[in-house]
């Protein structure tokens, strides 16, 4: 007989439905700026996703690729989110790491895809500069915001479909 209760450790098929589950609430939602599925019919734990800057912040009517990648016990533990597109930001390093509490030791099975994208989008355009990952990018967000502007741009490369 066992004792475990259900539930406690995920099985691989209440992972694939909460993700088809989370892919669908995206869908639906309609949420402005942000997209994210999966790269194939057959990995489910796999998505590539794409945020759009928020209006008003330099990120501004730019396009960013970001992968996800969902462990199999998933939701109990963060997906692995990475910027696939080059990103000049205080929180995000050159090889596209988030520095994003949520995704570490804040992470909470309430998240899912949408409010992760979220969230990132939040970032572009609220730095967490006491804790930075590029620093030069965090100085420069706080004394310069055209030199700022300009290295984003630099480093900025518009997505091909």
């Amino acid at each position: 007989m066992h004792s475990q209760k259900k539930g406690v450790v995920p099985d691989g098929h209440s992972v694939t439905n909460r993700l088809q589950n989370e892919l669908v609430q995206l869908m639906m939602s309609g949420t402005p700026g942000i997209s994210a599925f999966p790269e194939s019919d057959t990995n489910i734990l796999k998505w590539t996703g794409t945020i759009e800057g928020p209006q008003g912040t330099p990120y501004e009517s730019l396009v960013f690729k970001i992968s996800l990648d969902f462990p199999s016990n998933y939701p109990y533990t963060a997906p692995t989110i990475m910027f696939v597109s080059p990103m000049w930001h205080p929180n995000i390093d050159m090889k596209g790491n988030i520095c994003l509490d949520i995704l570490k030791e804040k992470w909470s099975a309430i998240y899912n895809v949408q409010t992760i994208m979220l969230s990132l989008q939040s970032l572009l355009g609220e730095p967490n500069n006491s804790s930075p990952l590029n620093a030069q990018a965090a100085q420069l967000w706080d004394t310069d915001m055209d030199e700022y502007k300009r290295l984003l741009m630099q480093r900025y490369e518009e997505i091909e479909d």
